[in-house]
């Protein structure tokens, strides 16, 4: 999906500012935005590539004008909206109510549960590796180009390294797909590799000569790189061909100094 969420490569934001010490939440709300996510309070069951796609199509302005958590927020509201537990105008109405009295308790629900599950979760991770029948089609060390892709849905191939050659440096096995993963059409889980791309294949003459991109990319991503083909060695009669033709520049040759050497014995 071609978006304003697919800032890679683009210039006229700045520099990235890193903070020294930085905390993990800014303000109170934004654990307590992370908790809503993790808890998956009202909102149906999705996946996270499906996640993923809800904020792409956050409104370009709202998207920029956001940070990172109220992305995240974004994102709850709108699957809770989806998901029918609440409508966009009783979210609204909430709003308000604790806008107008902030001092208003807040409801809570303990679920000892429900928070293990969680605990347990962020420990162990939730592994997206799968077992497939088919081979990888790309080894490491083999030339592949991006594919210049611009889809309708979620896709984590990103814009800028659309159409471009490099070189795969790792192999590593089946993951679940999120271009199909995202719309509920399937894990079609296919083999995932890291390619290389030097920064002047990516930006031109103008980027540094030995830094490169490395990215982690689906195999429906990639094809064979066209440029990379080795001129094949002349076939038979190609090569008597050319042995004649040496044996008749030989030939000429040493007529031409026969000749000089008889002219130089009659003078």
């Amino acid at each position: 999906m071609n978006g304003i969420h697919d800032m890679g490569g683009m210039d006229g934001f700045g520099p990235v500012q890193r903070e020294t010490n930085e905390p993990v939440f800014h303000e109170s709300w934004e654990g307590r935005v992370c908790g809503m996510m993790l808890s998956r309070a009202g909102q149906p069951p999705s996946t996270i590539d499906a996640g993923r796609h809800r904020i792409e199509r956050i409104d370009p302005a709202r998207y920029l004008a956001s940070s990172y958590y109220e992305r995240w927020l974004a994102r709850i509201e709108e699957a809770i909206v989806a998901g029918g537990a609440l409508s966009r105008d009783e979210i609204e109405a909430k709003i308000k109510e604790f806008s107008t009295n902030p001092d208003l308790p807040v409801p809570r629900r303990e679920d000892p549960a429900a928070a293990e599950q969680i605990r347990v979760l962020l420990r162990t991770g939730n592994p997206v590796t799968r077992t497939i029948r088919r081979k990888p089609r790309y080894a490491v060390g083999d030339r592949v180009m991006t594919r210049n892709l611009n889809p309708h849905g979620h896709t984590r191939l990103p814009r800028y390294a659309r159409g471009k050659h490099g070189v795969i440096t790792a192999h590593h096995g089946a993951h679940v797909f999120p271009d199909s993963n995202a719309h509920g059409l399937g894990e079609n889980p296919q083999h995932l590799y890291t390619v290389r791309i030097s920064a002047r294949e990516l930006w031109g003459d103008t980027a540094e000569t030995n830094e490169c991109v490395l990215i982690d990319l689906w195999e429906s991503y990639l094809a064979n790189d066209s440029s990379d083909t080795k001129p094949s060695a002349p076939r038979g009669p190609a090569k008597a061909k050319s042995a004649k033709s040496k044996a008749s520049s030989r030939s000429r040759e040493s007529s031409r100094v026969q000749s000089k050497s008889s002219r130089r014995r009659t003078r």
